[in-house]
């Protein structure tokens, strides 16, 4: 298996040689996951960073109430404890919804990167803005919209989430979400999150068959979402040359 970071800058970049050897030098450990398993707890002491190889993990807060606010769904080639170059403890928690693999590493190579590829260094604040659009469109559809455009709006983030990693993927797709899971993430208990679902797919939006889902009327549940298509718009024009 390859570098899954080279993989993932590879979208938003032409890499040179010497950029992915230094990217690819990220993954040189494994850890393994199990479904279920916590990565990290939010106010543990941060020692290392992380790519996610395999799975799917979330980012989540446990609220006073007791309740969990899942933050983000982390994918291969994603980062985990980016908040380490911050922060001495975590900010949240970490969870693998998966059987998943992580390649941590010490966040001091972080610096030798930017000091060594400082092309690199602008990629790596581009892809945490997107990470921060992405959160602050969760963040708005929670505050002001109907249950039905959250979980609309999630199903097309995970399907397009999916196809960074899976050009294959098209109307199909396993969410790999418990009801729970899309409640925590959207505000919604997943009573309410199961209404939803059978009204998308009762209005043809939608179907269901062996954990997988299908999107029937694309343009319909994009108009029900009211997503907007963030990665259309990206421009990295400003970068400048590789060293």
């Amino acid at each position: 298996m390859g570098s899954c970071f080279v993989d993932r800058i590879g979208e938003l970049i032409e890499l040179t040689a010497a950029e992915m050897v230094a990217l690819s030098g990220l993954e040189q450990r494994e850890r393994s996951l199990r479904r279920g398993a916590v990565l990290l707890r939010e106010h543990d002491k941060l020692a290392d960073m992380f790519i996610v190889r395999r799975g799917v993990l979330m980012s989540f807060v446990l609220l006073p109430d007791g309740s969990r606010q899942i933050l983000r769904f982390l994918f291969p080639g994603d980062l985990i404890g980016v908040s380490s170059l911050v922060y001495r403890t975590s900010t949240e928690s970490i969870a693998a919804l998966s059987e998943a693999v992580v390649a941590p590493f010490d966040r001091a190579l972080i610096g030798t990167l930017i000091a060594e590829h400082p092309r690199l260094t602008g990629v790596l604040m581009a892809l945490h803005e997107m990470e921060r659009v992405i959160l602050t469109d969760r963040l708005a559809a929670l505050g002001r919209t109907s249950a039905k455009v959250r979980v609309a709006s999630l199903l097309i983030e995970i399907r397009n989430r999916q196809r960074i990693d899976d050009r294959n993927i098209g109307a199909s797709f396993a969410l790999g979400l418990t009801q729970e899971e899309i409640g925590d993430a959207t505000g919604l208990t997943s009573v309410h999150v199961n209404r939803m679902l059978r009204q998308l797919e009762e209005e043809g939006m939608i179907s269901r068959a062996g954990g997988r889902f299908t999107i029937t009327n694309e343009p319909a549940l994009i108009r029900a979402a009211n997503y907007i298509d963030r990665s259309s718009r990206i421009d990295l024009g400003w970068l400048p040359a590789a060293k």
